[in-house]
């Protein structure tokens, strides 16, 4: 645990290294590892120093809560609030992913059916904003509209150096039915049933995704915290979990292997790298087999463009990239995934159910206008990773905008870690435009802050 004296410590250091940012040049974070997909521009100047705001401050197992510098992943907050049998209420499936990066960013998992965002369980954040002030905001008082708007940011409001969150009590097991389904109606026809009652064939469900092969195989994932299992999986060693959905209709994993079942092998993106293949599997180290390792293989193939030479020489067509978590009505998410089948042709995708959480005690709804999910509706997360061939006459991105069009015509949203390739008015009628710059004037006058549209859409 990091003491308050450090964290405060801290705090001045990253203020110190704001005032050492020329004015008129961009402030930006100084750190080696992300979890966005989108390629930037590389910084000139020196970054706000962040390196101090890694830990967990403390966790409160009565009150249930726990006090988090934006720097920390969720990797090292699980591990702290697992000691005292509780977890966050959403668990980002990346172990690397920092507490900071997904209230402004988004994040999301299989508790979000009941949970909904990472945000959400915010209780109060303090933000160096981008007049080089830290100040603390909630839900009510002189800050709200900076909480409501950090969400989705993306940094364009300020960075978060500590956060309050809500935490939930677990159990030691997650007990798995892995159900079958041939016929997408009826999967999303479960959803809702689910979603609705918690429940599924008189047995509790805690936790919700699932995978997409074909339309004609999908299977849902119900989850149930449990303390006593008849006998638990293991998938960090040859086993390879999403494989698993197809075989096993009832499975166990501890609940930390649970959390991170998705990190061993980024779902199943290893196979790019030729981890799934048994020989390779044995051979690459185990400590190796992770998110952060696959992502900085990622990030040094578009540096330095050995596979698409590759490729070239092999006579290949150039291929496009297509890494989008996208959020579709309920009701519309049978339409989406046949018409992603048939046109976009990946596989597998995964599924994530989300509702908004309902509010507590007297008030209304929340609202997240950077990110504007429209309460009590049922949505499901599709994420796809992955790329596709460039047809003779197509250009880079083409395929990208074509599903930005098809999220769009049923009434979804997208997260913005990766590319994005709107207009301007389309981005800011989408993104809550308007909110974002009354926000930004009070908080960042002298627009210090590279805008949002800017980061997400022009890769600034």
């Amino acid at each position: 645990m990091h003491a308050v004296r450090d964290h405060d410590l801290a705090v001045a250091q990253l203020r110190r290294s704001y005032e050492a940012v020329p004015p008129g040049q961009p402030v930006r974070l100084a750190k080696r590892t992300s979890n966005l997909f989108r390629p930037r521009n590389a910084p000139r100047t020196p970054g706000l120093d962040v390196s101090g705001l890694d830990g967990v401050l403390g966790v409160d197992p009565v009150a249930r809560t726990a006090e988090v510098q934006g720097m920390c992943t969720y990797e090292r907050l699980v591990d702290a609030t697992l000691a005292h049998g509780l977890m966050p209420l959403v668990v980002p499936q990346l172990r690397t992913i920092t507490l900071g990066g997904a209230v402004t960013g988004l994040g999301i998992e299989s508790t979000s059916f009941r949970n909904g965002l990472p945000h959400e369980s915010v209780i109060e954040l303090d933000v160096l904003t981008g007049a080089g002030e830290v100040v603390s905001a909630r839900r009510e008082g002189e800050h709200a509209d900076l909480f409501a708007a950090f969400p989705n940011s993306l940094g364009s409001l300020g960075y978060a150096t500590r956060l309050r969150i809500e935490l939930q009590p677990v159990r030691r097991h997650v007990a798995l039915r892995n159900v079958r389904f041939t016929d997408l109606s009826e999967l999303t026809a479960a959803i809702g049933q689910i979603t609705a009652s918690r429940s599924w064939d008189g047995e509790p469900v805690d936790a919700l995704d699932g995978v997409m092969f074909s339309p004609d195989e999908a299977y849902l994932v119900l989850g149930t915290f449990a303390d006593d299992v008849p006998a638990v999986s293991d998938y960090t060693g040859q086993d390879i979990y999403y494989r698993s959905l197809r075989r096993r209709q009832r499975d166990a994993l501890t609940c930390y292997d649970y959390l991170w079942r998705w990190d061993t092998d980024w779902f199943w993106c290893s196979a790019a790298f030729g981890v799934q293949h048994p020989v390779v599997r044995r051979l690459w180290p185990t400590r190796w087999r992770r998110s952060d390792v696959y992502h900085r293989i990622v990030r040094l193939e578009h540096r330095h463009q050995v596979a698409a030479r590759i490729d070239r020489w092999r006579g290949q067509p150039p291929r496009e990239r297509v890494v989008q978590d996208v959020e579709i009505p309920l009701e519309r998410t049978a339409e989406f995934l046949h018409w992603f089948a048939d046109r976009v042709r990946m596989s597998p995708v995964w599924l994530c159910p989300l509702r908004l959480r309902e509010p507590t005690g007297a008030g209304s709804a929340r609202s997240w206008p950077l990110y504007p999910l429209r309460p009590a509706q049922d949505y499901v997360n599709i994420g796809f990773w992955g790329t596709v061939p460039i047809a003779e006459g197509a250009a880079d991105g083409d395929v990208n905008r074509e599903i930005e069009r098809a999220v769009s015509e049923v009434g979804g949203h997208k997260s913005l870690y990766s590319d994005a390739y709107y207009d301007r008015d389309s981005f800011d009628r989408l993104y809550g435009g308007d909110t974002w710059r009354a926000v930004r004037d009070r908080y960042d006058p002298e627009h210090r802050l590279t805008g949002l549209y800017e980061k997400a859409v022009a890769r600034a």
